[in-house]
């Protein structure tokens, strides 16, 4: 049973924009913690952009100012909308939901290739 999943990778040139979407189950979104995650060949999964079941943000420094995540509990959708793209951004985003003591769900993951 898939509980997340995520769309709007591609490549862009930097500079550009992208937005991801992750869908979900109602469950998930009334109830879960969200993020987005990214994982670049080399380095460690890194948090991009997390948002509370309240409705709190947090983003990584990298991403400050130019990214934003946004969720629509109605909708079950969370969004990442990309701006000013660099080739640092290049990774594979996941979309993560989680709560205390409840399993930890994952997407499968959309790939962003930034060109300089």
């Amino acid at each position: 049973q898939v509980e997340l999943m995520e769309s709007g990778g591609g490549l862009v040139q930097a500079g550009g924009s992208l937005s991801l979407s992750c869908v979900g189950s109602a469950y998930i979104f009334g109830q879960f913690n969200l993020g987005w995650y990214r994982l670049a060949p080399g380095k460690q999964r890194e948090a991009v952009a997390t948002i509370s079941s309240g409705g709190n943000v947090n983003y990584a420094d990298s991403v400050k100012g130019r990214f934003t995540i946004s969720r629509d509990n109605g909708k079950n959708t969370m969004t990442l909308q990309m701006n000013n793209l660099k080739p640092e951004d290049t990774a594979v985003y996941y979309c993560n939901a989680n709560r205390m003591g409840r399993p930890n769900y994952w997407g499968q993951g959309t790939q962003v290739i930034v060109s300089s």
